[in-house]
């Protein structure tokens, strides 16, 4: 047995699960609390019917929308930079001293020609108290989505020093995009206790499912603009921004904080 996958699904059952008003409203209170999250932007703690809820909350006041390229999610940038070659293959770091392979985490998304010129990487964490939900980084067209399936280790910095290659042992999805500077993919990483990740464009894309394959979908004329929402993760995860040199051009520095509408390039 999976433990790290059916400890999730637990989790995940428990938290969609609705208490007693007063109930709920005690343990909304205690988790935003624990995890000091800012709840400005967002409903009353209150309003949320239950945990599930409270995690996939939806921003309530706009946010402004910086010029370029933008986040799409709040986080913390754990690593960012260029990949390095190997036995000629491209390796990004997870964290310092700890590498993973960009081909292992693409999967069956990508051409290999497509990698031949370089590439730009960023890796954003998510932590239980960030806003859950994915934005588009700039107008963009969506070329294909590969479910990877995978393990659900925790994310955290603690767990990518001691696993190795961990972002492609977990369960994904990577998108394949393209804008009008060139390819990108936006890669969206399971963890220990995120139920499921969601994607607005397409329902049949089911995350820690009972599915005993990985698979590619092509889309044809999938575009969506800038800031519009794609998405969101149950809990906390990762997202990792691979992308051809080029569409990058602003530095970021390792253990910043961004937040989703935030320039990450001109």
């Amino acid at each position: 047995m999976n433990f790290s996958r059916e400890s999730s699904k637990l989790f995940g059952l428990i938290a969609k699960f609705k208490f007693p008003k007063l109930i709920q409203k005690k343990i909304n209170q205690l988790y935003v609390s624990y995890f000091k999250i800012d709840m400005s932007e967002f409903d009353h703690v209150c309003e949320y019917k239950s945990l599930n809820e409270l995690f996939t909350r939806t921003i309530k006041i706009p946010r402004t929308i910086e010029k370029g390229f933008i986040s799409p999610s709040d986080g913390k940038i754990l690593q960012c930079g260029s990949t390095f070659l190997a036995d000629e293959e491209h390796f990004a770091f997870s964290i310092k001293g700890h590498t993973y392979s960009v081909v292992e985490l693409l999967k069956d998304n990508f051409k290999s020609h497509e990698l031949k010129k370089g590439l730009d990487y960023i890796n954003i964490y998510l932590s239980p108290r960030d806003y859950h939900r994915y934005h588009s980084p700039c107008d963009m067209q969506i070329l294909s989505a590969t479910y990877t399936r995978g393990l659900l280790y925790s994310v955290n910095e603690k767990h990518l020093k001691s696993i190795g290659n961990l972002y492609t042992k977990n369960e994904r999805v990577s998108l394949k995009c393209q804008n009008e500077k060139g390819i990108f993919w936006l890669v969206f990483i399971g963890a220990q206790n995120v139920g499921k990740m969601r994607f607005n464009f397409d329902d049949s894309i089911r995350t820690n499912a009972k599915l005993s394959y990985s698979f590619t979908k092509e889309y044809e004329n999938l575009k969506l603009k800038k800031a519009e929402e794609l998405g969101y993760f149950e809990l906390g995860s990762t997202i990792v921004l691979i992308a051809q040199k080029g569409i990058w051009n602003k530095k970021l520095e390792i253990g910043q904080k961004i937040k989703f509408g935030e320039s990450i390039s001109d």
